[in-house]
């Protein structure tokens, strides 16, 4: 199974990173094009390639690492997905500029994190996410922790606990093996519409909780 990575930064970058150091494969790709991942990928090593979003996109599973507000420009104008995995590792949050008004808005209470919550109109981000992946087999992971973390699988003697969630249960079971050859320890929170929302960030149950499994 090929893994494609859309998106680069911390998320991205550090999932790159993890499958790296257990000597998995991935294509890891932005929208400047991949000569702007020249020195990361030196840095990974031979298992991680650069390539187009539209090559990473065609991947048998792709995880979505970009943030919210650039979902439409980098979903837009790719292959149709048709029955493809998509790990859906975005969570409904605006970065803010610290100069901002927003950064100092008292009823904000992320601001001092610098962030704010999207309003989605009550609908939780993996549904919205759907939207944007017509056609693909979605999974909600790898979006609940803080990622500089993602490439620390193993940790105080034990395993990293990762949470994911789906409605297609062959889709989550690939989802699983992935984590597990990362040296996750993965827990299944059952349908998208319920693990989904356990997880998401900022104001899930178990958003940025870091459990161990020893």
């Amino acid at each position: 199974m090929t893994i494609g990575i859309i998106g680069s930064g911390g998320l991205g970058a550090n999932v790159a990173r993890a499958l790296a150091q257990k000597g998995q494969k991935a294509i890891l790709s932005n929208r400047r094009g991949p000569a702007s991942l020249a020195s990361l990928v030196a840095e990974l090593g031979p298992n991680i390639q650069a390539g187009t979003v539209a090559e990473a996109a065609a991947a048998d599973m792709v995880l979505v690492a970009v943030r919210w507000a650039d979902l439409p420009a980098a979903l837009s104008g790719l292959p149709a997905w048709n029955n493809r995995i998509v790990i859906d590792g975005t969570n409904p949050v605006e970065f803010l500029d610290p100069d901002s008004p927003d950064a100092k808005d008292p009823a904000n209470p992320l601001a001092p994190y610098g962030i704010k919550a999207i309003d989605l109109g009550g609908r939780y981000s993996s549904e919205v996410f759907r939207d944007f992946v017509p056609g693909a087999r979605v999974v909600k992971a790898l979006n609940h922790l803080d990622v500089n973390v993602l490439p620390q699988p193993e940790v105080s003697g034990g395993q990293r606990v990762q949470f994911y969630s789906g409605d297609d249960a062959a889709a989550k079971a690939a989802v699983r093996q992935v984590l597990e050859a990362m040296g996750y320890f993965p827990v299944d929170l059952g349908a998208l519409d319920v693990g989904g929302r356990l997880a998401e960030l900022p104001f899930g149950s178990l958003a940025a909780t870091n459990f161990i499994k020893i």
